[in-house]
């Protein structure tokens, strides 16, 4: 959902906007109460994440020793 702003107040608050764009917000910025840019996350920085968060799962140590019936258990209990 993107939250309108108005260009005056985008430019005064563009430090606080842009933490905030970093952490997934999305605004429209507006001129006179029309809409005129988003400003929302980079696709780069989405990426970014992306292959970070796919390295840390593969980097998750694998469970072994564990019967088969056992990890069959666990993840009924985790669909609970």
């Amino acid at each position: 959902m993107f939250i309108e702003i108005g260009s005056y107040d985008a430019k005064t608050k563009l430090p606080e906007l842009l933490r905030e764009v970093r952490s997934g917000r999305c605004y429209t910025i507006t001129l006179r109460g029309k809409p005129v840019a988003d400003l929302v996350p980079s696709a780069q920085t989405r990426r970014t994440d992306s292959l970070a968060a796919v390295a840390a799962m593969r980097a998750f140590p694998k469970v072994r020793g564990v019967p088969a019936e056992a990890v069959g258990e666990w993840i009924a209990e985790g669909r609970r």
